[in-house]
């Protein structure tokens, strides 16, 4: 569950494909074990351009929560995953399932994804294709 290669100390594409695992699991614990004390999570819409913030732990796996409430069948499916310098990961996915209220999903995303020295998340700023 750890963010970096232990032996190499950087961030590979097993793990952010064990993060988007996570999510499909809807194991919230799991999840939140990537993620730094200080870390923030921009939802892709919200009152802000750059979307909801949730800022530390405890905000983000509320704000993580409300996605499984909301879209309880949620899952990230056709991803793609790289690695970049500096602790830095971008994961790209296809989000499909049905809200609460019977709207079927279907939206291409994209995380982009800070890791520390520590390989913990800091930042997840999350961007989806709007169906006009």
């Amino acid at each position: 569950m750890a963010g970096t290669d232990a032996a190499s100390g950087s961030v590979t594409r097993e793990v952010l494909e064990g993060f988007l695992g996570a999510f499909n699991a809807h194991n919230l614990d799991e999840i939140m074990g990537y993620f730094a004390d200080d870390c923030v999570f921009y939802m892709p819409r919200g009152a802000a351009p750059r979307g909801d913030a949730y800022v530390g732990r405890r905000d983000v796996r509320a704000g993580l929560a409300t996605r499984f409430a909301g879209i309880p069948d949620v899952h990230y499916g056709d991803d793609r995953h790289w690695v970049g310098d500096d602790g830095f990961g971008v994961s790209e996915w296809t989000l499909t399932g049905t809200t609460i209220s019977g709207v079927r999903l279907e939206v291409r995303g994209v995380d982009l994804l800070e890791f520390d020295g520590d390989g913990k998340i800091t930042r997840k700023d999350s961007f989806w294709k709007i169906l006009t």
